[in-house]
């Protein structure tokens, strides 16, 4: 990459800066001679004038003038670094002064006096490493957009793939295709207030809508059925719990291993009357903790068979009620203390018209 990076001087700008015009001269011609094009400046302000007008590469600037000092010109222009790089000129006593434009940002210093050459071999290797670093920029941004959309891609991915596993047992027990993208999103945005990492958040936004993946083997008799459920139909209907987690075991990937642990704990209890386990506190896995609850906020705020959508109010009281029995009373207060956002995500993805009634 080194090898590749020349630098072509009637291609690059340079503002000299120095109080004394003689100075500037001096290097206007060193400087004009070998092909770089040259602004002048006498202080900091009138630098900082050129510098906001037009494009400048380098600036040659010396350290001791009259009002602000050189470093004080580093430190103004620390954000345009390295669009925009410096080299110092300063004697022998301001030696420590340079050192500290150096910490700054400045990318060398030429000492006094100096020579044609000195100043020639600083300013093509400043300009060679700007481009170097610039170069290295553009090539980490470049980098960072493919993450970002491989993640994009993999997100879209693993979604899709959720909602693909589901579609058999959700077509079979009439749930709605949106109910479990909601499922997704309430999850989701729990995680995200739970002070979840970015992945984890992904994660579950995925895994929750396979909560109920196990109804695929429960009979049509039993799922579709209008009435109540016997005691032996509803022991079978329990099953889908630990279907679900039979189905999605032994997965390697971190979604579909979560929804496993989801299937098989989203109908246990916080006060340990759940099932399958009886499991009780923080014994549940936490993301089935989290989906037992969005997952009955969804079903009580949207129309079944048995039932039209719940005011939101009495909603609201059904999950108060459940705090320290059916919920987590943490993640209870979690979420009334942040209601507005499910509202929204709730009014953003309604059932659509050609949705079945859905189940239970």
């Amino acid at each position: 990459m080194n090898d590749e990076i020349q630098v072509v001087p009637d291609q690059a700008s340079i503002l000299v800066v120095d109080d004394l015009a003689i100075v500037r001269l001096s290097l206007q011609r060193i400087l004009t001679k070998a092909g770089y094009r040259v602004w002048e400046a006498e202080d900091v302000p009138s630098a900082l004038a050129v510098l906001n007008k037009d494009k400048i590469d380098l600036i040659l600037c010396d350290i001791q003038m009259p009002g602000a000092s050189g470093l004080e010109l580093v430190r103004a222009i620390q954000g345009r670094i390295p669009d925009t790089s410096v080299v110092m000129v300063s004697s022998m006593e301001e030696a420590e002064t340079a050192i500290e434009c150096l910490q700054q940002g400045a990318f060398g210093f030429v000492l006094k006096p100096f020579q044609p050459r000195e100043i020639l071999v600083q300013v093509n290797g400043a300009l060679r490493r700007r481009m170097l670093e610039i170069a290295y920029r553009d090539r980490e941004a470049e980098l960072a957009k493919q993450v970002r959309e491989q993640t994009v891609e993999i997100r879209s991915s693993r979604e899709e793939i959720a909602l693909r596993l589901i579609s058999a047992s959700e077509h079979r027990d009439n749930e709605t295709g949106m109910h479990v993208r909601r499922i997704g999103l309430y999850a989701a945005e729990m995680a995200q207030l739970l002070g979840w990492d970015q992945e984890g958040v992904d994660t579950i936004q995925a895994a929750a809508p396979m909560h109920d993946i196990g109804k695929i083997g429960v009979p049509d008799a039993i799922l579709q059925k209008p009435g109540t459920l016997t005691e032996d139909e509803w022991v079978t209907m329990k099953r889908h719990t630990t279907m679900g987690a039979t189905i999605l075991k032994g997965s390697t990937v971190p979604f579909i291993q979560m929804g496993a642990r989801i299937a098989i704990g989203h109908h246990e209890k916080w006060d340990g009357t759940g099932y399958p386990k009886g499991l009780q506190g923080e014994a549940i896995r936490l993301e089935a903790r989290i989906t037992a609850l969005v997952d009955v906020y969804d079903a009580a705020s949207n129309r079944r068979h048995y039932k039209e959508p719940w005011p939101e109010d009495q909603v609201v009281e059904l999950i108060r009620k459940g705090s320290g029995a059916h919920f987590d009373p943490r993640l209870v207060d979690v979420f009334l203390a942040n209601l507005d956002r499910f509202r929204a995500i709730l009014a953003a993805n309604p059932d659509e018209p050609h949705d079945e009634d859905p189940g239970i």
